[in-house]
């Protein structure tokens, strides 16, 4: 993260943007500590007291300044805690078929998949022309969260075609993820991946611990086999602890 050097207080105070000079000042001031690295990921900021007695400025300029920080990512305010610096997003593929475990055990974190529910369903409209079936055909629905180091980064909600997997349920998905275990039995030839920004649903806010107002990213993939096909999936990532992303080589072509 590149820092910039806080303007002097004097500075600061003078100008007709006065306001504005000394909020930026405060933020300045923290991004400098994490650039230099006197703050480091997960460290405790300097409290909104501390801030003011330092400046020597109302609450509601420091309030303002930590609350952009907040909402740029760079730091995590809990409610009647404090404020901390985040951690870097971890960013997930969108070229293959990505395993979350392996990619936070990669990172030296613990993953840990809690399963919600898996059951039989009738297909709605919406997963029906999804799946291409019969509207209340019979399909697998799997919910279940993704923890990294305990935290929930991922919401699975996955439809799966009872044809193409007929033994779907019979998985103990303690021992293997449902993407895994797909992976490795289920023949593919055909990927889909679409990202769309959401606001959680009142169940997605509660399994991934977080705020109703606050943004998601919503990957929906589905996967063929000649054409029919197998699993269509939404995996909900928390906005603040997650992104999506990918670089891939290819040949040199013209144009952007």
């Amino acid at each position: 993260m590149t820092s910039r050097a806080a303007p002097s207080r004097s500075a600061a105070r003078s100008g007709r943007d006065l306001p504005v000079a000394l909020y930026q000042q405060v933020k300045d001031h923290v991004l400098q500590k994490i650039g230099n690295g006197s703050l480091t990921a997960g460290a405790r900021v300097p409290s909104e007291q501390e801030l003011v007695q330092e400046f020597g400025v109302a609450r509601m300029t420091v309030n303002r300044a930590l609350r952009e920080l907040a909402e740029q990512g760079v730091i995590v305010r809990v409610a009647g805690v404090g404020s901390f610096v985040a951690e870097e997003k971890p960013q997930s593929t969108l070229l293959r078929i990505a395993n979350i475990g392996e990619e936070i055990t990669q990172r030296g974190h613990d993953h840990r998949f809690e399963l919600i529910s898996m059951r039989r369903a009738s297909a709605s409209p919406e997963v029906a022309a999804a799946l291409d079936l019969a509207v209340g055909a019979s399909v697998f629905h799997l919910q279940g969260v993704h923890f990294e180091n305990e935290v929930p980064v991922q919401l699975e909600d996955r439809y799966v075609n009872p044809r193409l997997v007929p033994d779907f349920m019979e998985q103990d998905f303690s021992a293997v993820q449902p993407s895994v275990y797909l992976v490795r039995n289920v023949q593919y030839d055909q990927i889909e991946h679409v990202v769309d920004a959401i606001l959680p649903t009142a169940e997605q806010a509660h399994w991934l611990q977080m705020a109703a107002d606050q943004p998601c990213l919503m990957l929906t993939r589905r996967t063929w086999l000649r054409g029919v096909p197998i699993t269509w999936v939404h995996c909900v990532h928390p906005g603040m602890r997650y992104r999506l992303g990918s670089r891939f080589r290819t040949d040199p072509v013209h144009g952007g």
